[in-house]
């Protein structure tokens, strides 16, 4: 699939990416910005959290000022008009009460995905209570997209199976959440079983797993981010999980290393 080396799009849709910054580009608004230039958008950032890591581990991770993020949103959503939104590491509670006052600014679909802990180290990357962020983000939210760990975390079940996953989008849904895309890759079976459960039903979306010789970074990242992608260039929100689903599965075939630890997909 040509996702790979995709010319620029004249015209593209501005998609805002609202992210943490991962110097290493692994993960995090880099990344993300990356990936929306390939699959023909036009990104947008602000930077909630700036960490610090590499390839190896995080080692710190330093909330950006809430009223800073909050007046950079505003600012630039009184201006650009964006078609869609990824949401990703807030880093606060005062840093979800800020990006919600000013999603208020805008009526484009938003992708959180609720980076709430490091794949590489432990850093906290949520300073306060992640559900009251739900709470505040649920009314402007389109999607939310968290792994079994997140997902438990964010509901108090324990996320094991695909029925305990369907459990805690169900959990998410009655607190607000229009949708949820419980992601499988941290379940065991052969195949990779993500689970978007909406208003219509539960959708089951399967796919091998991805043989690797050792973890790859940056995964919830690049799929959020695939998503409100696709939703900006006009795909319905089940198509759009599952054509996501196919790009970091190819993205995870043939990853990238920037350093001596792990490689990321991006």
């Amino acid at each position: 699939m040509p996702y790979r080396d995709t010319p620029p799009v004249l015209d593209a849709p501005a998609v805002l990416l609202c992210a943490g910054l991962d110097p290493s580009a692994g993960a995090g608004l880099l990344a993300d910005a990356r990936l929306a230039t390939i699959l023909g958008c036009r990104p947008v950032g602000v930077a909630t959290a700036l960490t610090e890591q590499n390839s190896l581990a995080v080692v710190a991770a330093n909330p950006v000022d809430p009223d800073t993020v909050g007046g950079q949103l505003s600012t630039l959503l009184s201006d650009v008009e964006v078609v869609a939104i990824k949401l990703g590491m807030l880093g606060s509670a005062g840093t979800a009460h800020a990006v919600a006052d000013a999603f208020a600014l805008t009526v484009a679909p938003v992708v959180w995905d609720p980076v709430l802990r490091p794949t590489r180290g432990d850093v906290p990357l949520f300073d306060g209570d992640p559900r009251q962020a739900v709470e505040l983000l649920a009314p402007h939210l389109t999607l939310i997209t968290p792994n079994a760990d997140e997902a438990g975390l964010l509901t108090g079940t324990r996320v094991v199976d695909e029925a305990s996953a369907v459990a805690a989008a169900e959990a998410l849904r009655a607190r607000g959440v229009p949708a949820v895309l419980v992601k499988g890759g941290h379940l065991t079976g052969e195949e990779a079983v993500d689970l978007l459960v909406t208003g219509d039903g539960v959708v089951a979306l399967r796919g091998p797993r991805v043989q690797l010789p050792e973890p790859v970074h940056g995964t919830g990242c690049a799929l959020s981010t695939a998503i409100a992608c696709l939703l900006a260039r006009g795909r319905a929100l089940p198509d759009a999980c599952a054509e996501a689903k196919e790009i970091v599965a190819e993205r995870l075939r043939g990853p990238v290393r920037a350093g001596r630890g792990r490689p990321s997909v991006m």
